[in-house]
């Protein structure tokens, strides 16, 4: 006799009364957040203010003679030799790059990108007119220009959107292949600076340097694969 009170008997290939009353419990996987896309007015808004922003920090850099990264800062060192405007030369320069965008990036990304440009060679006339610096610290006014133009291409990043040239390289190199896009456009804007050598000063250079820096872990710790899922 067995005990009484003893589980029920599992019968090979068939369910016992007990085991229909069990409830069968499942595991399920959280799942992730589904992306919240901007809408059109946010874009435009983005556009705007990233731009702004950008422009602003330009300018504030231009005024103590200093340089930045990227093709804006190949613009700038050019605008110390030549007389030609820094809005005109900024376009000049991103033109070629217009075609890696299209190709890698799609034809909304160009335009958007190509607008952010415009916006930002037309506002490089109107802050010489609409403001007249005092005398700026050095260290200031690149500190201050450096933070600005990073937080201004955080924006247009985060809105499907860019200031061409090394920008469109680290973005594509980012999405490839999980390089962060700060990181890469640090390395890439080091070149800049370090050709900047033959243009401005040496202390000049490195306080340079130090805004590039600074420009760039705004977009590495900022903009990170995976970590903003809006679009």
């Amino acid at each position: 006799m067995g005990e009484q009170g003893a589980a029920a008997p599992k019968i090979e290939g068939r369910t016992t009364p007990l085991q229909r009353e069990l409830p069968i419990q499942t595991i399920s996987a959280p799942l992730a957040p589904s992306p919240v896309k901007h809408s059109k007015l946010e874009d435009v808004l983005g556009l705007l203010i990233g731009t702004f922003v950008v422009s602003l920090g330009l300018f504030l850099l231009k005024s103590c003679s200093a340089v930045t990264g990227g093709t804006a800062g190949i613009a700038l060192l050019l605008n110390y030799g030549i007389p030609v405007n820094f809005g005109v030369l900024f376009l000049g320069i991103n033109l070629p790059f217009f075609i890696l965008a299209a190709r890698r990036k799609g034809l909304d990304f160009t335009v958007r990108s190509g607008a952010a440009i415009l916006l930002v060679s037309a506002l490089s006339y109107l802050h010489p007119l609409a403001v007249e610096l005092p005398a700026l610290n050095t260290w200031y006014a690149v500190v201050a220009g450096s933070v600005l133009c990073g937080i201004g291409l955080l924006i247009l990043f985060r809105h499907n959107s860019s200031l061409g040239g090394f920008n469109i390289a680290a973005l594509i190199l980012q999405e490839r292949f999980g390089l962060r896009a700060g990181y890469v456009l640090m390395g890439l804007d080091a070149a800049v600076v370090l050709a900047s050598m033959l243009v401005v000063p040496p202390m000049t250079a490195l306080v340079s340097g130090v805004g590039v820096v600074m420009l760039n872990l705004i977009l590495a710790l900022n903009h990170r694969p995976g970590r903003y899922l809006a679009s």
